[in-house]
C-alpha cells in the first residue's frame, strides 16, 4: 500500500492556515462583522492578515482579504504578491477577487462557497476567466464544516436581534 504522507502534510498545512484565517474571522464575528477572516502566506510564514471591518470602519473596501492584501504588499514592499497563498473562509467576492488577480497571488484557498456574492465559481468565474492576465489556481473546502458553522451562527444571531428588536 502506498503512503500519502507528501498529501497529508500538504492537507495538514492548508488545514493549520485555515485555522488561522478561522480566527481572523471570530475577530469579526467578536465585533458584530460579518465572520470572514484570511491570512496570506508566503514561504511558510504568514505576512498579511485580515478580517472583515466594513462596519467598524465605515468602509465597503474593508474585506478581510483586502485587508490581507495590503498587510502583505507592505510587509514585501510591492504589489505583487508572487509565490504566496491567500486562505480565506469563505469564497472571495468580485471585489476581493480582482484584487487577487491583481496581486498575482497564485494561490486561493476557501472554505465554503458564497452563492450570494462568491467570484470564484458561485456566482461569478473570475479565476478562470481566461481574458483576464492571471488565473490563480483555486481550492474549495478546507475546513469548509467550521467556516460555514461560524456563518450559519453569525447570521442565525443576526435574524434573532432583528426579531427581538421588533418586539420593542
Amino acid at each position: 500500500m502506498k503512503s500519502n504522507t507528501g498529501c497529508d502534510n500538504i492537507i495538514k498545512s492548508m488545514e493549520k492556515y485555515m485555522e488561522e484565517a478561522l480566527k481572523e474571522a471570530e475577530k469579526a464575528y467578536s465585533s458584530g462583522e460579518v465572520p470572514i477572516g484570511c491570512v496570506i502566506v508566503k514561504e511558510g510564514k504568514i505576512i498579511g492578515r485580515g478580517h472583515n471591518q466594513t462596519q467598524t470602519k465605515k468602509d465597503p473596501t474593508a474585506h478581510a482579504e483586502m485587508l490581507a492584501i495590503r498587510q502583505a504588499a507592505g510587509h514585501l514592499g510591492g504589489w505583487r504578491l508572487l509565490d504566496t497563498q491567500l486562505y480565506v473562509t469563505c469564497e472571495p467576492c468580485s471585489m476581493c477577487a480582482g484584487a487577487i488577480i491583481w496581486a498575482r497571488i497564485p494561490k486561493v484557498i476557501y472554505g465554503v462557497r458564497d452563492p450570494k456574492g462568491g467570484a470564484a465559481g458561485s456566482v461569478l468565474s473570475l479565476f478562470t476567466e481566461s481574458r483576464l492576465n492571471h488565473q490563480p489556481e483555486v481550492v474549495e473546502g478546507v475546513l469548509a464544516e467550521p467556516c460555514g458553522a461560524l456563518l450559519k451562527e453569525f447570521f442565525k444571531d443576526l435574524r434573532n436581534q432583528k426579531s427581538e428588536d421588533k418586539l420593542l
